[in-house]
């Protein structure tokens, strides 16, 4: 009898380990930047000037030397234009960094990086709206890489 219910505990919490982690996916999954909403785009551009532009650049130009890392271990911030590797993330891999930062996002709580998660500081819209501005500035041919991703 007790190993009847030891089972049926490990299966419930099986089954609501992987309805959360579902729902997690499936919110990850709707993920849809708007570079070509014109209202999305203005807001994410006054989001970025007063959040991001600060380390990325006013021109989305990045940090020297950011591929390198510095005296502490830390990697400066890259670039968002076309030069850097932003377009080589998927629409949901660039919103989890933004909104959690790189540690949760990788599952290494002892990954040092100088980029803040914005979760606390920003809504879900409002980090759709900077990555939407940061898309709208690529040329046509990387949009549409990153479309493919």
């Amino acid at each position: 009898m007790r190993r009847s219910l030891i089972a049926g505990a490990s299966v419930l919490a099986a089954g609501v380990a992987w309805f959360v982690v579902a729902d997690r996916m499936a919110e990850a999954e709707t993920i849809r930047l708007r570079p070509d909403s014109p209202d999305v785009v203005t807001q994410g551009a006054e989001i970025y000037a007063a959040a991001c532009a600060s380390c990325h650049g006013v021109d989305l130009e990045g940090q020297p030397n950011w591929r390198s890392r510095n005296a502490d271990g830390r990697l400066p911030a890259p670039p968002h234009d076309e030069t850097g590797h932003t377009w080589h993330h998927d629409a949901t891999a660039l919103f989890q960094l933004t909104k959690v930062g790189v540690a949760e996002m990788i599952g290494d709580p002892g990954y040092a990086s100088d980029m803040p998660a914005f979760a606390d500081t920003l809504s879900d819209a409002e980090i759709v709206a900077v990555l939407s501005y940061i898309k709208s500035t690529w040329p046509a041919d990387i949009r549409a890489r990153h479309d493919g991703l």
